[in-house]
């Protein structure tokens, strides 16, 4: 049965259907894949989760032009992944990330830009991909997000924080300005003027602070954020697939949608939503009283 959406993902705002894929019970028996290992970045699939690990611990995760490039490479990977229903974005080490690598860029006085400019492609590209694509992104956050880690858990779909995680922007700090999404996420998520306060003053905020201004989903103490993010992003694994994907779309382009435009996409995506066998299990098992198995 077709289903709506999928990897890699399509132009913003395109709605035609894919070709069918192999459900996922004739793939049962592919549960898990060996880890993929750069010296950046670990990507592992199991069970529908699709585990992508920034792996710079000793520099706190910063990103410098090897993790860019190597978090391109495992998104990539992900996109021809069949198996990929969720993304689950976590770091090793003491921090989630620490935003750019200053102590890298130091080491450029004289060539920054060109050096900046030949990684922030693959950077903005890999975030560009997550957030268009039909898999889920939750977000495990600790110790601390700043500058582009905070663009990435804002470009997540969901996000997990532990008590005593820190968020910070950084950039005017150290004369630079956001990027990693950062700066096009935070107004929508927290509005004009949070964003400005944030993005200007470079003020820490709390994990509780960023749960009341909406840019994180939850906060748990810190030593359950992997198990708590490892359990939502398998609720998502098991939900309908395609259903699950169109809804991301639907929210994702509402903000750039007429109210008569979104109101058609809507139409198209619940039409098509309506002819899938998940949604006759769904409803099948609402009337049951039972919970349901979806199968695409």
């Amino acid at each position: 049965m077709p289903r709506a959406g999928g990897w890699p993902p399509r132009p913003h705002g395109a709605l035609s259907e894919r070709p069918t894929r192999p459900s996922v019970v004739a793939r049962a028996g592919a549960v898990a894949s060996p880890p993929v290992a750069s010296d950046n970045v670990l990507l592992d699939v199991r069970d529908g989760v699709a585990h992508l690990t920034l792996n710079r611990p000793e520099a706190a995760n910063g990103i410098d032009a090897g993790l860019a490039h190597d978090l391109l490479a495992a998104v990539n990977d992900l996109a021809s992944d069949d198996r990929v229903r969720v993304v689950l974005l976590s770091g090793n080490g003491a921090r989630f990330c620490g935003g750019g690598d200053v102590k890298n860029f130091a080491e450029h006085p004289d060539d920054l830009a060109r050096h900046v400019r030949g990684f922030l492609p693959s950077l903005h590209t890999a975030i560009t991909m997550l957030v268009r694509g039909d898999a889920p992104v939750v977000a495990a956050v600790h110790g601390s997000a700043a500058g582009a880690g905070l663009g990435l858990v804002a470009a997540s779909d969901l996000a997990v924080a532990g008590a005593s995680t820190k968020f910070v922007m950084a950039y005017t700090g150290v004369g630079l300005t956001p990027d990693g999404s950062s700066s096009w996420f935070l107004p929508r998520l927290v509005g004009v003027r949070r964003a400005l306060e944030l993005t200007l003053t470079n003020r820490v905020l709390t994990a509780d602070e960023a749960l009341e201004w909406g840019l994180i989903t939850r906060v748990v103490a810190d030593d359950d954020v992997h198990a708590e993010a490892g359990a939502l992003a398998a609720q998502l694994a098991a939900g309908p697939r395609g259903a699950i994907a169109a809804a991301k779309r639907l929210v994702h382009t509402s903000l750039e949608d007429t109210l008569e435009s979104h109101l058609a996409r809507e139409a198209d995506a619940i039409i098509a939503a309506a002819s899938t066998d998940d949604a006759t299990e769904g409803i099948r098992a609402f009337v049951e009283k039972r919970a349901p198995t979806f199968r695409d």
